[in-house]
């Protein structure tokens, strides 16, 4: 109840808010070009998340997707399978999960669930790592500010066969630990990308842990990346004894058609 409350006064007298871009889904390989790196998470036979490669190796999403939401125990990571840029019953990459670190203080089975919102993320260590032309690893940004424009691109219940992307929506409010958003989301969109566009960049600014109702209003929740996010790099860094993933760098996307181009990750062996 304390950070429903906080949500809500957090919410109070933000000035008008430009209107969010509808959700478009990706159905073919042109819509879908450069977002190939998200990709559907199958939890065993469990359901689903989103997740979205920020390294060759490594896949960002929301730590609560690592537990059966009935039972509350961990899911093996041998059962999680990365589905990079799943579409109409075909993926650009499959591939198995070997390692699965969820951010030490995240608590899955806590009284108010609102509140593991903030420590809500989780990297998966794939078997091998995807090293295609098409699938481009995102690299990852500072908190965005409140009234800043962010994109999201999920799965989700009724649209689970293909992505999404939510080109505009809007920061409502911020803490340092997470983001109000007015984004579109829902069930199976856990874990999805928040994107940024600074200087025509698409970079990961946060993860979707929850939707949630404030006042009313439909909002979403996101995890802030920074500072939990160093923190499960170097808890995986603990449990495997290296650091996986690689460094990344930045280029322009190609495409045709007119509109804006957006730079996007290329990664380097």
């Amino acid at each position: 109840m304390r950070l429903i409350a906080t949500l809500a006064l957090m919410l109070m007298c933000l000035p008008a808010l430009a209107q969010d871009a509808r959700l478009r889904s990706l159905q073919t390989g042109d819509d879908s070009r450069g977002w190939d790196a998200v990709g559907r998470l199958n939890l065993g036979r469990k359901g689903f998340c989103t997740g979205a490669l920020i390294a060759p190796d490594l896949v960002l999403t929301a730590g609560h997707c690592l537990f059966d939401k009935e039972t509350g125990a961990r899911i093996d990571p041998a059962e999680i399978e990365f589905l990079a840029g799943w579409r109409n019953g075909r993926a650009a990459a499959y591939r198995h999960v070997k390692r699965a670190v969820a951010h030490p203080d995240f608590v899955f089975g806590g009284q108010e669930k609102l509140e593991r919102v903030t420590h809500d993320l989780a990297l998966l260590q794939l078997d091998q790592p995807i090293r295609l032309p098409s699938i481009l690893p995102f690299e990852t940004d500072s908190q965005p500010l409140t009234g800043s424009s962010v994109g999201v691109v999920s799965y989700a219940k009724d649209r689970a066969e293909a992505p999404s992307l939510q080109e505009m929506c809007e920061v409502l409010a911020q803490k340092p630990e997470m983001l109000i958003l007015s984004c579109d989301v829902d069930f199976g969109a856990s874990g999805s990308p928040v994107f940024s566009l600074r200087g025509g960049v698409a970079r990961v600014v946060s993860v979707v842990s929850a939707k949630a109702e404030v006042e009313g209003k439909p909002v979403a929740l996101g995890t802030s990346l920074e500072g939990p996010l160093a923190d499960l790099r170097a808890e995986m860094a603990e449990t495997s004894g290296t650091m996986p993933g690689g460094t990344a760098s930045v280029r322009r996307m190609g495409g045709q058609g007119g509109g804006a181009k957006f730079l996007r990750p290329e990664t380097r062996p």
